[in-house]
């Protein structure tokens, strides 16, 4: 037996039917207005997030170019006010060969970046004329991150207004998708600016750190553009170490040092380790190493190209120690973990000679990434 109770108001009224038909009526108005207009209320929303990142980032790039400013201001001593000049070189683009025809576009690479990489040190130079030769490199990397910087907010904004004039659903969410991992490396940037006007070593200069190691007390020279290297034994083996030169921010052209080396000692090179950062997946450790194989080295590639092709022409076996860090550990000052690491990696070297060399043999150690904080 089943007893049914109604609810009924002073006037008699059911409340209970009223209310289920009501919230029946609203539901199915939130519904249709659902399928009408859903995809534009979340296109208002992801606009708005957006917006916010937006306004982070101008943030953000203010503060770097303050930071450059003021750096430049107190290093260089200029006698007139470097911010024109400062807004040009945050300007400067990089316009890439034509590659219809690959056949040297190697070269045509190499030699823009060798013109870029010389006029915007000149600029620097020329808004901080008090600034010695290590501090310029500082200046110049700092510069480069106030760049990078100003890059990202112009990209973001340019497609956040496209997507908004447009109401491209496709390309705010695609720009919402993204924005977290671009914040990321957007506070990354500001991070790496600090550090270089700081003069503080970053994570990325793991590479010369361990070369600088195995080169200490012992004479070093120049060979090549910005790159110094020293010899001493490990293992009763003939180690070439090799790193830019500093302690300024500087990468120098390790591609070029290993085939001058190569060529110094013709026959007598059995082998080349380079030692350099690597991005760690998600999940693992900072200061973790890895040993593989082939030139470790980043960049737009000119590098990697010149030392496969000697070490290919010559026949010999490229071997590579990387530690492994996040995007932001790399350009950010060096964490503990890392530095610990470097003495770890010595002895991965120390390894990989006495396995794969004999006692006598030629080694050359290249420690690869911004030698910034790191002496010789």
């Amino acid at each position: 037996m089943t007893t049914t109770v109604s609810l009924q108001g002073p006037l008699g009224i059911d409340i209970g039917g009223t209310f289920g038909q009501i919230l029946q009526v609203v539901i199915s108005l939130f519904f249709i207005l659902f399928i009408f207009f859903g995809q534009k209320i979340t296109m208002r929303m992801y606009l708005l997030e957006i917006d916010r990142g937006l306004k982070r980032l101008d943030i953000l790039r203010g503060q770097a170019k303050d930071l450059s400013l003021k750096t430049i201001k107190d290093v260089g001593k200029p006698s007139v006010d470097p911010g024109p000049q400062l807004n040009v070189l945050m300007e400067q683009f990089l316009i890439t060969p034509v590659d219809m025809d690959p056949t040297g576009i190697v070269g045509k690479f190499d030699h823009l970046l060798d013109v870029r990489d010389q006029k915007f040190k000149d600029d620097v130079r020329k808004i901080a004329p008090s600034a010695d030769d290590a501090q310029v490199n500082n200046l110049e990397n700092l510069v480069e991150a106030s760049w990078a910087l100003n890059t990202i907010y112009r990209i973001v904004r340019h497609f956040y207004l496209l997507g908004r004039k447009t109401s491209s659903f496709f390309i705010i969410i695609q720009l919402q998708s993204l924005l977290p991992l671009i914040m990321q490396e957007a506070e990354a940037y500001l991070g790496a600016a600090k550090a270089f006007a700081e003069g503080q070593p970053i994570g990325d200069g793991i590479g010369p750190l361990v070369a600088s190691r195995l080169m200490k007390d012992h004479e070093k020279r120049k060979v090549q553009k910005d790159v110094v290297v020293a010899e001493t034994t490990l293992e009763e083996r003939h180690i070439i170490a090799l790193k830019a030169e500093g302690p300024g921010g500087n990468v120098g052209k390790p591609g070029d040092a290993i085939k001058s080396l190569i060529e110094e000692n013709p026959g007598r090179v059995t082998m080349v380790v380079m030692v350099d950062a690597a991005v760690k997946f998600e999940g693992e450790n900072s200061g973790e190493i890895s040993e593989g194989y082939g030139a470790a080295i980043g960049g737009i590639g000119t590098e990697r190209f010149k030392i496969e092709e000697t070490a290919t022409n010559n026949r010999i076996p490229v071997y590579a120690v990387i530690v492994k860090e996040s995007i932001q550990e790399a350009i950010t000052p060096m964490k503990k973990e890392i530095l610990e690491a470097g003495e770890k990696v010595i002895e991965r070297i120390k390894r990989l000679v006495i396995e794969r060399t004999k006692p006598g043999d030629t080694i050359i150690v290249a420690g690869i990434g911004n030698t910034i904080g790191i002496g010789q």
